[in-house]
């Protein structure tokens, strides 16, 4: 997947999120939904297109 196509599901269903919320509240099962969804899109992002800073021990 493209970074830009990535970004662009992040931004929809972060937008989807915070209607979901206003409507049906933050702790509603389709809120949820939304939230862990939009964490793994999150989560792909972190993993295909952040640079890994190495730690020094």
């Amino acid at each position: 997947m493209l970074k830009q196509d990535l970004l662009s599901l992040i931004e929809q269903k972060r937008a989807e999120l915070i209607q979901v919320a206003c409507t049906n509240g933050l702790s509603s099962t389709l809120a949820i939904r939304h939230s862990q969804e939009l964490d793994q899109l999150l989560n792909q992002y972190d993993k295909d297109f952040l640079k890994k800073i190495p730690t020094h021990s």
